[in-house]
């Protein structure tokens, strides 16, 4: 991966352009969070998260989203839906329409029809990307604006096929990324844009293929190592300047503040042991993509 940058890690980056999107986020309460069934790795029944831990967990979270500077908004939890706390895995958002998931995982399937209802009672446009109901996408857990176009994920939980019909949809070009290594199943895990030139990487953990051409939208990107990538540090927010992450690496938090990032460390560790980190139980409202030609 050294076309991709690594020497530059440690440079100063003095100008940048910050994420255009990032200050309007979708969180659902752990009302009803627990790990009942185990559809990947990190999910062990006899494991159970601590819910009160897991109440303070997320409510930290919130405060140190809007200290930062970005907004909250709030999905009822539903019981029996232990996962709609991963409210990034809902969909995608563009403007102010809203592509739903079709999830991979009978368990989650249900979720759907109350994050559509959410979006629709909240004005929202929704699109489906297909009819197709055996066609997987798994929203923005798996899906990211970097530059203009498209740069997702497909293998374990979304199929490769979903990509051509968001591009179209969307009308822009997609960069398709395959993870192959299951405990990090989805791309938000491996993957996290900081702004217009900066990205947390892990190619550790992706295919030889997914990587080319990827230094033309990611010039200085900081590379992880299989270590610190299984810490989901790249599975963080940004807000502006600041990033807010489950984990920081020591390595990873020094190249961060000499890019000139503060970073705020917010711990999940009880959601966690069911595969999901701070970007998992964040949806950005306000992403837009490239006008439809």
């Amino acid at each position: 991966m050294d076309n991709l940058g690594r020497a530059k890690q440690n440079d100063i980056i003095t100008e940048t352009d910050a994420l255009s999107w990032g200050y309007t986020y979708l969180m659902c309460p752990p009302d009803y969070f627990g790990v009942f069934y185990e559809i990947n790795p990190w999910m062990h029944t006899e494991n159970a998260p601590d819910r009160d831990l897991a109440q303070q967990q997320w409510r930290n979270l919130v405060a140190n989203i809007r200290a930062a500077g970005a907004s909250v908004k709030t999905l009822e939890a539903v019981e029996g839906l232990p996962d709609l706390v991963f409210t990034a895995n809902a969909g995608l958002v563009d403007g102010r329409r809203f592509v739903p998931s079709n999830f991979h995982y009978p368990e989650r399937q249900p979720e759907v029809l109350h994050n559509n209802e959410w979006f629709r009672s909240h004005d929202f446009e929704i699109t489906n990307f297909s009819s197709d109901p055996m066609l997987h996408f798994e929203g923005c857990g798996d899906a990211f604006i970097v530059r203009n176009q498209l740069i997702a994920g497909y293998g374990f939980r979304t199929d490769l096929a979903s990509h051509a019909l968001l591009s179209k949809l969307l009308g822009v070009k997609v960069h398709s990324i395959r993870p192959i290594d299951p405990r990090l199943y989805h791309l938000d895990i491996s993957f996290c844009p900081l702004d217009d030139r900066h990205a947390i990487i892990a190619p550790v953990v992706w295919d030889k293929q997914s990587c080319q051409g990827l230094e033309e939208l990611i010039p200085e990107p900081l590379v992880l190592e299989l270590d610190e990538a299984l810490t989901f540090c790249a599975n963080s927010i940004v807000i502006g300047k600041t990033i807010v992450m489950p984990h920081c690496p020591p390595r990873v938090g020094r190249i961060l503040e000499k890019w000139g990032y503060d970073i705020c460390v917010s711990p999940v560790t009880e959601f966690l042991k069911a595969g999901g980190g701070v970007r998992c139980l964040t949806l950005a409202l306000d992403v837009s993509y490239a006008p439809r030609t």
